[in-house]
């Protein structure tokens, strides 16, 4: 990690990577059993219900809507969309129809009235808004979509003469529709984005079953998984699929799509003990995994898994750990990043660039910043800038390079590049770009949990202008932080708000 005090005139500017901060669990449990004008479903208001209460008894932050028109779902999207950018993991569960149409995936409220494809966007929730509303959780970002259980337009969709493509759906022959959700052909393989999870509660192109009980195989399965404590994420999702395997007989296979970032994290277990396996770097973090787990993310890594397989080379990274052996971490990540895995690139990068594990090598070094930059991995796109900015790694000084970089890491919600860049406006070197640009991009940082960006703004705030301070303070006014002067100074008031806007709610004086 590099961190400058100055950037020539331009203030303060913060380099380099880090574990952004951030305390709270928010999750978002729909469900919907009772349709206004399709078939109705038997267990899925219970599996919400039960899975509400679960995230409830682990400490989640919980808003349930059951049997909800489409209008009431978006408006509490919205909200929970804006309460999950100061969360450490944001997670929405969905149980209820769904559909796939030309590999779009639509989840179906209870006041939907389709008798078209066309009718779809405008009467359905689309898959991508569940995934924008969790996108900038700071750390996890989960999506579980327990839904595909019977045919919900029974066969068919009748279509005006001259009208659009009709959806075509067949029930599963072998099962009554009442006992499966959803559509033969399932859903359709969803393309999250780096760092988010899709967990589906049977694999694409089948259907999830109901069960027999008051919840469906894989509801129980999970709320049974959810309270095990200091089960590692990754470790619940595979055995929550071979729970759902056996209780069915091998009939029902869940599958996730798109990947979790390489951070361990656990969902349940008493403060102390997610206390004590909370850590402030991966290294750390990754090594306080438990024997029999780390055995398990052995096995997986074997097998080619490449988050295990970066776990383990975190905990051979760690130094004080007895399996500390940064060549076997080195060799770790090297087949890692044969499975395109920008993280693995990343850090193999920093061990060529310090020639730990491997030769000091900065021309390789550079070589895997620039390939993990290119698949737009946040901090390597960050560390490419400040290598373009200080000529590190052999590169010609080239700062109108390092401000592009900057700004495409911002882009990606990279808080030390936001703060970067917010700095380069306020010094007037970015065209076009003023005061409430610069102050968007703090206010942005401040939401993506950036400690340091914090602590700069609340204690070396003048080195912004004014005006920069004056639009911050309006910003932070706009979105509800704030209800002083907008005056520049930045008092005990203003502290207070950008302590909120990052998430530390305080009592006031």
């Amino acid at each position: 990690m590099r961190f400058l005090g100055t950037l020539l005139a331009l203030g303060l500017a913060v380099f380099g990577s880090m574990l952004n901060a951030g305390t709270d669990r928010v999750a978002l449990v729909i469900g919907v059993s009772d349709y206004a004008h399709i078939s109705k479903l038997r267990n899925t208001g219970n599996d919400a219900r039960l899975i509400a209460q679960t995230l409830t008894d682990i400490g989640f932050d919980v808003t349930t809507l059951m049997d909800a028109p489409r209008a009431e779902i978006l408006t509490t999207m919205a909200d929970f969309a804006f309460r999950s950018e100061t969360a450490d993991l944001a997670l929405v569960y969905y149980a209820g129809h769904g559909v796939s149409v030309e590999g779009r995936n639509f989840l179906i409220p209870a006041d939907a009235n389709i008798t078209s494809n066309s009718d779809l966007p405008d009467n359905a929730i689309e898959l991508t808004q569940i995934l924008e509303t969790v996108d900038r959780a700071r750390k996890m970002r989960i999506v579980i979509l327990d839904a595909c259980r019977n045919d919900p337009f029974e066969g068919t969709l009748e279509e005006p003469s001259n009208g659009p493509r009709q959806i075509s759906v067949t029930t599963d022959a072998t099962a009554p529709a009442e006992q499966t959700r959803g559509l033969r052909a399932g859903m359709a393989v969803p393309s999250p984005e780096r760092g988010t999870l899709v967990a589906y509660a049977a694999r694409d192109g089948a259907v999830a079953l109901d069960g027999s009980g008051d919840n469906s195989p894989f509801a129980t399965a999970l709320s049974k998984k959810l309270t095990e404590p200091g089960l590692e994420i990754s470790l619940l999702f595979r055995q929550v699929r071979d729970e759902v395997m056996q209780m069915t007989q091998n009939k029902q296979e869940p599958n996730t799509y798109g990947a979790l970032p390489g951070i361990p994290f656990y969902l349940a277990g008493s403060p102390e003990q997610l206390a004590e396996l909370n850590a402030p770097n991966r290294a750390e973090a990754w090594s306080r995994i438990r024997p029999d787990q780390e055995a398990q993310i052995a096995a997986l890594a074997e097998g080619g898994d490449p988050r295990a397989m970066l776990g383990l080379a975190y905990i051979r990274l760690y130094p004080d750990s007895p399996t500390y052996d940064p060549v076997e971490a080195a060799r770790l990540l090297e087949k890692a990043s044969t499975t395109q895995s920008p993280e693995a690139e990343f850090e193999l990068a920093r061990l060529y660039e310090k020639g730990l594990g491997v030769p000091a090598d900065p021309a390789k070094a550079l070589e895997l910043f620039k390939s993990a930059a290119a698949q737009d991995f946040p901090d390597a796109v960050n560390e490419l800038g400040y290598l373009h900015f200080t000529g590190a790694l052999g590169l010609p000084i080239d700062q109108a390079e390092a401000l592009r970089l900057f700004t495409h890491a911002a882009d990606l919600s990279q808080p030390e590049a936001m703060f970067n860049v917010a700095s380069f406006i306020d010094d007037g070197h970015i065209p076009d770009a003023g005061p409430q640009q610069a102050a968007s991009y703090l206010y942005r940082a401040l939401r993506a949990g950036s400690q340091n960006v914090l602590d700069a703004l609340s204690a070396q705030s003048d080195s912004f202008k004014k005006e920069t301070r004056v639009a911050l303070q309006a910003q932070l006014k706009q979105n509800g932080f704030y209800d002083g002067s907008l005056d520049g100074s930045f008092g005990k008031g203003t502290i207070r708000s950008i302590r909120a806007a990052y998430g530390l709610l305080e009592e006031k004086n």
